[in-house]
C-alpha cells in the first residue's frame, strides 16, 4: 500500500478544512473550529493501486508575522494551498506560502515541484463578491511552477474530487521516479513529527 501525506494549507477562512472534509465524506460543512489542527486519514483505491492517504488540516494559520511551515516541509509529499477569491488578505497568505515551498525546493526536481503543489482559488460561488480575479491565481500559479484551478467547496463536489485526484496521480506518479525525501529511518525526525502532527486524527 502506497502512502500519501498532503498538507491543505492557507489563510483563516479561506476553505481549508471545508475542502478536506468534502472530499473525503461528499458533506459541506460550512463551519469548522479553527483552533485544532487534525490529520485525517482515508483508504482509496487510485488506478487500482491502494493508497493509505493523510491529510494535514492545520488549526488556522497567522496571515502576519514570520511564516516557517519547516515541519510541514518535511512531513508532506505535496501540498494544496487555498485562498478565497472573495478576499485579497488571503490571497496575498497563500502567495507568501507559496514563495516558502519554492524557497525550500531550491535545487528539487523542477517537475516534481510543479506537479506536487496545486493553488485553489475556493468560494467561487462567492464571485458577485470576487476580489481575486482568476488572471491573476493563473498567473501566480505560473510565477511558482505550480497547477492551479477555481472552485467552490460548497457547490462543485465532482470539480473537488478531480482536483484531489491529479494531486494524488502526480505524487504518486513521481513515486515511482524517485525515492521519498523524507527521513523515514531517523528516529528524531520520527518523533519530530509526531509532536507536531499527532494532534488529532480522524478516519474517514
Amino acid at each position: 500500500m502506497t502512502e500519501v501525506k498532503l498538507a491543505v494549507l492557507g489563510g483563516s477562512g479561506a476553505g481549508k478544512s471545508a475542502l478536506a472534509v468534502r472530499f473525503l465524506t461528499r458533506r459541506f460543512i460550512g463551519e469548522y473550529a479553527s483552533n485544532a489542527e487534525c490529520i485525517y486519514t482515508k483508504h482509496l483505491c487510485l488506478d487500482g493501486r491502494q493508497i493509505h492517504l493523510e491529510i494535514y488540516d492545520p488549526c488556522s494559520q497567522p496571515q502576519r508575522g514570520k511564516l516557517s511551515l519547516t515541519d510541514e516541509l518535511h512531513w508532506a509529499d505535496g501540498f494544496i494551498i487555498v485562498y478565497d477569491i472573495s478576499d485579497r488578505a488571503s490571497f496575498a497568505f497563500a502567495k507568501a506560502l507559496l514563495y516558502r515551498i519554492r524557497e525550500s525546493h531550491i535545487g528539487a526536481c523542477k517537475k516534481m515541484l510543479e506537479s506536487s503543489v496545486f493553488l485553489v482559488g475556493n468560494k467561487q460561488d462567492l464571485c458577485h463578491m470576487r476580489e481575486v480575479g482568476w488572471d491573476e491565481g493563473q498567473k501566480l500559479a505560473m510565477d511558482n511552477k505550480c497547477q492551479f484551478c477555481e472552485l467552490s467547496a460548497a457547490e462543485h463536489y465532482q470539480e473537488v474530487v478531480a482536483m484531489f485526484t491529479k494531486v494524488l496521480r502526480n505524487i504518486t506518479s513521481n513515486f515511482k521516479v524517485k525515492e521519498k525525501r523524507r527521513p523515514s529511518g531517523s528516529k528524531s525526525m520520527a518523533k519530530l513529527i509526531n509532536n507536531v502532527f499527532g494532534k488529532r486524527r480522524k478516519s474517514v
